[in-house]
């Protein structure tokens, strides 16, 4: 029987071995928080008026399917007006029904080439695959168009179950033209490993919209800390 590929262990310097060559810079996608008052509005504006920012993902895991959509439709203009793709998190059916740029698939969120099917060519669809080098193997040849890896350090957003090397974004972004997303934990200080390791994308959460200094003063900080 053939070897599953994570059960192969990955070199931590295989990427090293290659040229990097000239892959685009390392950007921000910015996840809500788990719940969001009327305020939110305004701490998105600040955030991205803060600094580049890719992406915004609403991820409201308890909420009801009204309030989605509410939000999404509240939140969908300021991210027009930055140029900032609009990903709904999990839901491919309300992601369709809000118009979103895209959807996030968790593992046991349905499978990338229906969310193809139903949000089109040109939707964003990424997949979480933690820190599994095959599942984002399947998620790419899915037609995903980013595979997420994490958590690379504790959080307090959702419960650490998988903690991959930093050494699978290398690998990953060495290997592959797919993008690859780190997730997890990340702040301004501890970026720089993730960006160096290959990251194309930092997905973060509460180090943007908890900081003392406020979410503008945050996508700043990481602006500065993801320079290459």
């Amino acid at each position: 029987m053939m070897e599953d590929d994570d059960d192969l262990t990955l070199d931590p310097g295989f990427a090293d071995r290659f040229d990097a060559g000239a892959r685009a810079p390392c950007q921000l996608y910015l996840i809500s928080p788990s719940s969001i008052g009327d305020d939110f509005a305004g701490a998105l504006e600040k955030a991205l008026e803060g600094g580049p920012v890719a992406a915004f993902q609403l991820r409201l895991k308890d909420a009801d399917d009204a309030t989605i959509l509410r939000e999404a439709a509240r939140l969908i203009p300021i991210c027009a007006a930055h140029e900032v793709a609009f990903i709904l998190n999990d839901r491919m059916d309300l992601a369709k029904a809000c118009g979103a740029d895209g959807v996030h698939l968790g593992q046991g969120d349905g499978d990338p080439r229906e969310a193809r099917a139903l949000l089109g060519p040109s939707a964003q669809i990424g997949v979480t695959c933690h820190d599994s080098r095959h599942l984002a193997m399947e998620a790419g040849e899915a037609g995903a168009d980013y595979v997420a890896f994490g958590a690379f350090f504790p959080t307090t957003t959702k419960e650490t179950v998988h903690q991959p090397d930093p050494s699978i974004l290398g690998w990953w972004s060495t290997l592959f033209e797919i993008p690859c997303v780190a997730i997890g934990g990340i702040t301004p200080a501890n970026a720089p490993i993730l960006v160096e390791a290959g990251a194309d994308f930092l997905a973060v959460s509460s180090a943007v919209w908890n900081h003392p200094e406020g979410p503008a003063a945050a996508v700043a900080a990481f602006a500065e800390a993801m320079k290459r």
